[in-house]
């Protein structure tokens, strides 16, 4: 366990250590854009298997309806993996 988790002192408060990563994704019109992809590691998360949780900043395009990409697992790559899946799953307009 490290330090910083010892920093929360009660469990309502739900500390988490941000990570931030970016990708590119080529637009509708082939421009390329820039996602910044957030990753929260909860010190003590809700469900214990899912400790990492990712979203995206930007939404993604499902026809008329708008679509928040995020992802979340017991590790960090499994986040930011199947938050980098579901960025890649609808286009972005």
């Amino acid at each position: 366990m490290s330090d910083w988790q010892f920093a929360q002192g009660d469990q309502t408060e739900r500390l988490a250590k941000v990570h931030l990563f970016s990708m590119m994704k080529k637009d509708v019109h082939g421009a390329e854009v820039e996602i910044h992809v957030t990753v929260r590691e909860y010190v003590t998360p809700r469900d214990p298997a899912m400790r990492f949780f990712a979203t995206a900043d930007r939404d993604t395009s499902a026809g008329r309806v708008r679509y928040h990409p995020a992802g979340w697992g017991a590790t960090l790559l499994e986040a930011l993996s199947m938050c980098m899946r579901e960025i890649h799953r609808f286009p972005l307009e």
